[in-house]
């Protein structure tokens, strides 16, 4: 069987959707079976599965668990770079930090980075809250700690690794950040510095699970993953993300998200450019 070029009934494709929308959310568009054919193929092949049925059973079972996970694994979409939009890390500098800062001088910050992908987001949240420290000597003297959690096993390892190859590096970074928070290893890849990692605690976490053991926040970073989810789940999700947050702590979405009927958790913040959600 070719790994790319197996047939999918839309039988099998619609309960293959259910499965992945249980298992992690991720709704899937009914064009979609190439994808789940592009990226499925070779964990049939190792599988010594012909059919999506058959697949589907082996997840199904007492036995699938790490099947589960490589299946996820392979469907998630774990698109990311280095201060993504820009504009974000710009207000969480020049705006959020200091006003919690200001609210709990002698506090510890808290910053939740929810499908945080390969590390790029919270490495770069990280780098904000060095340069922060640099323009405020003095402030934020609890310290800080970002979780950054991620359904993905696989690239959850990558992230806690810290080490980028060029193509990675390129994708975002200025050059002043990467000779100012990243150290040449001399083959081609960049290791992020310690003092940048030691801020950084990687969790695995499906989003559609419980959050309690995660703790309260000042700032969550949930971008560009809500818009894998139906509506309803995006709501419940989101209200779940509120309850994390301390209180006036905010939430920051991707660029082409937004919140829709949820007034009595958020309130928008236009921050030209930029939009924030305030919990309230």
């Amino acid at each position: 069987m070719s790994r790319r070029n197996f047939q999918i009934s839309n039988q099998e494709f619609e309960r293959f959707s259910r499965f992945l929308e249980d298992s992690c959310g991720i709704l899937l568009a009914g064009h979609k079976q190439y994808l789940v054919q592009s990226r499925l193929g070779k964990i049939m092949q190792d599988q010594g599965c012909e059919t999506l049925t058959q697949l589907v059973d082996r997840l199904s079972s007492p036995a699938g668990m790490a099947l589960k996970e490589g299946v996820i694994d392979a469907m998630t979409t774990n698109e990311t770079l280095w201060f993504r939009d820009a504009h974000p890390f710009e207000i969480l500098r020049d705006k959020i930090l200091p006003e919690r800062v200001a609210e709990n001088s002698a506090g510890r910050l808290r910053i939740w980075s929810a499908a945080c992908s390969t590390g790029q987001e919270p490495y770069s949240v990280s780098m904000i809250l060095d340069e922060f420290k640099q323009l405020h000597p003095g402030l934020l003297r609890g310290g800080a700690e970002i979780v950054a959690t991620d359904i993905s096993s696989n690239v959850l390892s990558r992230a806690k690794g810290g080490e980028y190859e060029m193509l990675a590096i390129g994708r975002g970074l200025s050059k002043e950040r990467l000779h100012r928070f990243f150290s040449d290893r001399g083959d081609g890849c960049w290791s992020v510095n310690p003092d940048i990692k030691s801020r950084v605690r990687f969790n695995s976490l499906n989003l559609l699970g419980s959050y309690t053991s995660l703790g309260q926040f000042d700032v969550v970073f949930c971008r560009n993953v809500l818009i894998y989810f139906s509506t309803e789940r995006k709501i419940e999700i989101l209200r779940k993300i509120h309850k994390t947050l301390k209180p006036g702590g905010y939430l920051l979405l991707g660029a082409s998200e937004s919140l829709s009927g949820l007034n009595d958790c958020y309130k928008m913040i236009h921050c030209r450019p930029g939009i924030i959600y305030q919990a309230i």
